[in-house]
């Protein structure tokens, strides 16, 4: 652990430069990359936030100054904003070549930014010693997407959150959603984004001197918790899913016969596909404690999500399951993602699993330490069983999140996100 450590501190203090881009073309500011050729002058929405987690933790241990990445922090927040108007349609990515966002013919059946700018203000508010000021201007079209969310991409039987198609989802080839029905995904990994993106909402109105509005935001996120842990978790299985919405609509007037004796008195269908996204409940601190202890079981199992390279996106009991080297869609069908693995862990630190957490911590460590030690760089993702790189060398982005995992697992002060 020791040795592998060491490599990953001297890779990413010398190399975190390289996520910085400057200002100019379509973009009014600077702003933070993945990394790699492939990312090289875009912007993307939980990339940018959750390569800023790691960057903390980076200048943190050069000692170099904050106040140097300040703008390309903000910058990833104020163009997005930039790019959103009063019916609060924001981008997914944005490309430096185009000179122009494409949107959509229609906004809202479409899908959009995933709910995490948000976070992502919150987060730099809170590690910049509360000045929020900077975001107070465009603060109104964060509300404007927000409100977008909670009026035109929420299911009204339920309360969830679904994706309106399977296009550009963050998990790209997740089973529960690609090639499913346009509106029928009520996937847990968005609404546990949600759950932390109204959280988050309720912070930044507090803090611009809002509680009104951050009341309004605090109640709709007790309302999705209640409904996450209604509709997505399976007593049966211990575990949260995906759930389906695409039930045929019950009209008392125009049922047919067969089916007017007994109409469904269920809201949605669970989807028992076994899929990382569960344990995204822990993060969120959606699941109860019961329920976190059954998922935490899930964990446990070597025949399914843990395996030698950390947590498989699909367990390999799943007929879908599938290592492969492919771009659009990305793969996640079972490799093992740096992000899988480190929101796991912050899931299983908030319940109090630190034996797991611990562990997770080591093979994190072990698998982009000796990924660095023999190419020189990181990989988008990688092969459960032997760690073996499968895809997209010099991706930077969130695997650098293991210097923070490191910091944990070392007892030392750790970056967290908002």
């Amino acid at each position: 652990m020791e040795h592998y450590i060491q490599i990953l501190r001297d890779y990413m203090k010398r190399d975190y430069r390289q996520m910085y881009r400057e200002k100019g073309g379509i973009f009014p500011y600077g702003f933070l990359t993945p990394g790699s050729e492939c990312y090289a002058d875009v912007l993307w929405d939980w990339d940018s936030y959750f390569s800023n987690v790691a960057l903390k933790q980076i200048i943190r241990e050069t000692g170099d100054d904050p106040k140097e990445a300040e703008e390309y922090e903000r910058g990833c927040i104020l163009n997005y904003l930039h790019f959103t108007g009063t019916d609060g349609y924001m981008p997914i990515a944005v490309d430096r070549k185009k000179r122009d966002i494409k949107r959509p013919e229609n906004i809202y059946t479409e899908n959009m930014h995933k709910p995490i700018l948000a976070q992502h203000a919150a987060f730099l508010v809170k590690n910049g010693d509360g000045d929020v000021e900077w975001l107070r201007q465009g603060f109104e079209k964060l509300q404007y997407h927000i409100n977008n969310y909670l009026t035109h991409h929420r299911h009204k039987a339920t309360g969830l959150f679904y994706w309106q198609t399977d296009k550009m989802i963050g998990v790209d080839n997740d089973p529960a959603t690609f090639y499913r029905p346009d509106g029928s995904s009520g996937s847990i990994y968005l609404n546990c984004f949600m759950v932390k993106e109204l959280e988050a909402m309720e912070y930044l109105c507090n803090a611009l001197g809002m509680p009104q509005a951050g009341e309004i935001y605090g109640k709709e996120r007790k309302k999705l918790v209640e409904a996450i842990r209604e509709h997505c978790y399976d007593e049966r299985d211990g575990f949260f899913y995906n759930v389906d919405l695409n039930l045929r609509e019950i009209d008392f007037v125009k049922e047919p016969f067969y089916h007017k004796g007994m109409p469904r008195h269920w809201d949605c269908l669970i989807q028992r596909i076994d899929v990382w996204s569960g344990f995204l409940a822990l993060w969120a601190g959606a699941a109860t404690k019961e329920q976190a202890a059954r998922v935490v079981e899930r964990y446990r199992d070597t025949g399914s999500f843990n395996c030698a390279a950390g947590v498989r996106t699909l367990s390999p009991k799943e007929k879908m399951y599938r290592i492969v080297a492919s771009n659009n869609p990305s793969c996640w069908l079972g490799p093992v993602w740096g992000i899988s693995n480190y929101l796991t862990f912050r899931g299983l630190v908030n319940y109090g699993y630190e034996a797991e957490a611990r562990e997770l911590c080591e093979k994190t460590i072990r698998l982009f330490g000796r990924d660095v030690e023999r190419f020189g760089s990181m990989h988008e993702y990688y092969s459960p069983d032997d760690g073996e790189p499968v895809i997209n060398p010099n991706f930077q982005n969130w695997n650098m999140l293991v210097l923070n995992m490191i910091n944990w697992y070392e007892g030392k002060e750790a970056v967290t996100e908002f």
